[in-house]
C-alpha cells in the first residue's frame, strides 16, 4: 500500500526484455538500502525489488504489467516517479494507492494557473463512474485531487512543488501516464453493483448508475 507521495525520482539504467516481460534497472536519487522482496510503486506500478546494490534496485516486470502500464515503454534515462511502501503508523499525506494500475490516460492539454498549471487527461469511459470531482486519484503515482471531471476525463491543478519532485513539469499533451483510481470507490461500485442489476430487474428504475436513490439505499439497508 502506498501514499502517492512521491519519495524521489530516479533513471532507468538498465532493460532486460524477454518476450513479453522485462526487468528493470532503476537508480534513484536518493533511495538506499534495500530489501529483496520489498515493494516500490515505480510510476504508480507495484513492483517487487528481486536484486539491488548500494545505488539501485532491479524488479521484474510481467507480461500483465507491461499490458497495463506504460512501463514497457520506458527506455533507458527515463525518469520514473518512486515510493516505497507505507509503513503502518506513518502519515497518510495522500490517499489509498494499491499500486495496481487500472488503466492508461493521456495528457489532453496543459494550461498555467498563477504557478500551477493545469492538466486535462483522457482516459476510457469505463473508469468514470470511479472518478469524482475533488475525489483522488494517483497519475504515474502521484496522489491528485480531481478539480473537474467528465465520463471520460480529468482535470488536476499541480502545485510548484509537485512539479519540482516528480516527473510531471514534463508530461506535454500526448504523453501516456499510468492511472489508479479512488481504491474505496472501487469496492463501493462492485458492492452497489448486483443492487442496481436487481433494481432493473423488478421495473424499480434501469440499470446502470441511475437506480441507486437515497430512497433506494434505505429501502435495502443502506
Amino acid at each position: 500500500m502506498f501514499t502517492g507521495l512521491v519519495e524521489c525520482t530516479g533513471a532507468v539504467v538498465g532493460l532486460e526484455p524477454r518476450g513479453a516481460q522485462t526487468r528493470l534497472r532503476v537508480s534513484p536519487a536518493s533511495m538506499r538500502d534495500f530489501v529483496a522482496g520489498e515493494s516500490i510503486a515505480v510510476n504508480g506500478a507495484c513492483l517487487t525489488v528481486e536484486t539491488f546494490g548500494p545505488d539501485w534496485f532491479a524488479a521484474y516486470a510481467s507480461a500483465e504489467t507491461l499490458r497495463v502500464t506504460s512501463l514497457g515503454a520506458l527506455r533507458t534515462g527515463a525518469r520514473v516517479n518512486l515510493e516505497r511502501a507505507l509503513a503502518l503508523g506513518g502519515r497518510l499525506g495522500g490517499h489509498l494507492v494499491s499500486g495496481h494500475v487500472d488503466c492508461l490516460a493521456e495528457v489532453a492539454a496543459v494550461r498555467p494557473a498563477g504557478e500551477s498549471r493545469i492538466y486535462r487527461l483522457a482516459f476510457p469511459a469505463a473508469f468514470g463512474p470511479q472518478v469524482i470531482a475533488k475525489g483522488s486519484v494517483a497519475l504515474d503515482g502521484v496522489s491528485l485531487t480531481v478539480n473537474a471531471c467528465g465520463d471520460d476525463w480529468l482535470e488536476v491543478n499541480v502545485i510548484p512543488e509537485t512539479q519540482r519532485v516528480t516527473t510531471i513539469a514534463s508530461w506535454a499533451p500526448g504523453r501516456a501516464v499510468n492511472m489508479e483510481t479512488d481504491l474505496i470507490g472501487k469496492y463501493v461500485q462492485r458492492m452497489l453493483g448486483p443492487w442496481a442489476a436487481r433494481a432493473g430487474a423488478r421495473g424499480e428504475s434501469a440499470p446502470g448508475p441511475g437506480p441507486i436513490t437515497e430512497d433506494f439505499l434505505r429501502r435495502h439497508g443502506f
